[in-house]
């Protein structure tokens, strides 16, 4: 029931979360939500191709065979995504009510505009890099992509925003391995069939994302910590609309944690290792719902620091 409830908040959009803290969202908070989680949804899917293609060279005996790529359509799809963020941006953080509201042009004018074209020439990079005859390649340029993510997402007006930055940076990463990583190994454990390489894949999967896992929790609290301290944070909580979408994530993450367990644990004691992919599977469509959190998560406003 917890985990439903937290699902109502990206459902709902921005304005359960606004109502009654007396804040005012941005115009077109609804709409940036919505980029920023397809921005995260196409950096995972790449990410997590080039991660788990790496381990299936270290499972003995796994077939030749796997699933077609998702890195190019999830690329051109992240692309969309950062240049309708970019011209947000070159509208002035407004919702451009037609072209002419778009200066191009001011984008190499701001730190934001030029992280903005960033993320825009990265994702283009990375679709043409998929695309080609070495698609590990994109690796390069979705490594700058994550960089500029972690540079928008701390101001240089923030305290300390390079700590920001860092612990944002780490925490992108990780959650774009493990979301991402788990979606492909999925997809090949349904290519690979009743294979017992499969079970082996998954293994080496999870043994990694409870590392992944370590490093995401880590670095949210570190970051939640610095807009919420200690003190106050029980307040900003339910008071603030970050503080109440910030729970609804923690609340699916916990969700997302007892399913990986689960999985882990009938990795490790079912007779059949490959039942672990039911609720592998479950966890994947968690992750999704973390993922529209979080892109709820960067549209709204910072709380205050009391």
């Amino acid at each position: 029931m917890l985990v439903v409830l937290g699902a109502l908040i990206p459902l709902l959009g921005p304005a359960p979360a606004l109502h009654g803290t007396g804040e005012e969202a941005a115009p077109g908070t609804g709409g940036t939500a919505l980029l920023r989680t397809l921005l995260f949804a196409a950096l995972a899917v790449p990410v997590g191709e080039l991660f788990v293609r790496r381990l299936v060279r270290s499972v003995p005996g796994a077939p030749a065979t796997l699933p077609p790529s998702w890195s190019t359509a999830a690329n051109c799809v992240g692309l969309a995504a950062a240049v309708a963020l970019a011209a947000v941006v070159a509208a002035g953080n407004l919702v451009p009510g037609s072209l002419a509201d778009i200066d191009v042009g001011g984008l190499h004018g701001s730190r934001d505009g030029k992280l903005a074209l960033l993320e825009v020439n990265g994702f283009l990079a990375a679709a043409l890099c998929a695309a080609s005859g070495r698609p590990a390649t994109q690796l390069w340029p979705l490594a700058a992509v994550v960089v500029a993510e972690a540079l928008r997402a701390h101001p240089t007006t923030e305290y300390s925003p390079l700590i920001g930055s860092g612990l944002t940076l780490v925490h992108l990463t990780c959650a774009s391995l493990w979301v991402g990583g788990l979606v492909y190994a999925l997809r090949t454990m349904r290519v690979w069939g009743r294979d017992e390489a499969g079970g082996a894949l998954l293994g080496r999967y999870a043994r990694v994302a409870a590392v992944l896992l370590a490093a995401i929790t880590a670095t949210g609290v570190c970051s939640s910590l610095r807009r919420m301290p200690a003190g106050s944070i029980l307040e900003q909580l339910t008071d603030t609309a970050y503080g109440r979408v910030l729970l609804a994530k923690v609340i699916l993450m916990a969700g997302v944690a007892a399913l990986a367990l689960w999985a882990r644990i009938r990795l490790a004691r079912a007779a059949d290792p490959l039942t672990a992919s039911s609720p592998a599977r479950a966890e994947v469509y968690a992750l999704a719902l973390v993922v529209a959190v979080s892109g709820l998560l960067t549209a709204l406003p910072v709380p205050i620091r009391w």
